[in-house]
């Protein structure tokens, strides 16, 4: 055994990795598609970055890794645009959940407005604060 220090962020051997072990999941789950990316950006008049999304969709499911509003431009709307626009693409690609985790100081009750339900949670996680685990089952 050979263990490298190296980091790999791209590149072959992730990718190899990678494909064994979705062929491995192939023999358990059957064949499905490959990662697909949802990424949505929101700027301004004046060209700036406002607000944005990023996710991919991965085993029919929505995986929301960013969600944000610059707070200049929250309060009016932008936030639930994104984020329906995002589960609209969603299932376009197949998918039929949405995941997505967040701290306690940040958008919880957003997401629970949006019919998203907390089904866990890492207490103390960063300085006293909780991380939640959310999901949301799409609608067909």
């Amino acid at each position: 055994w050979i263990l490298s220090g190296q980091v790999h962020t791209v590149g072959h051997h992730r990718q190899l990795a990678g494909r064994r072990l979705r062929h491995f999941n192939y023999g358990c789950v059957g064949q499905y598609p490959e990662s697909q990316p949802v990424w949505l950006n929101v700027k301004d008049e004046e060209g700036r970055l406002v607000g944005g999304m990023r996710g991919y969709v991965f085993l029919y499911w929505l995986h929301i890794d960013v969600l944000w509003v610059d707070e200049a431009a929250r309060g009016n709307g932008l936030g639930s645009k994104l984020l329906e626009r995002a589960e609209a693409k969603a299932k376009s690609l197949g998918a039929h959940s949405v995941k997505l985790d967040t701290f306690e100081w940040q958008a919880r009750a957003f997401y629970a407005r949006h019919g998203y339900q907390e089904f866990g949670r890492i207490d103390d996680h960063t300085k006293g604060y909780y991380l939640a685990f959310m999901m949301k089952k799409l609608a067909i």
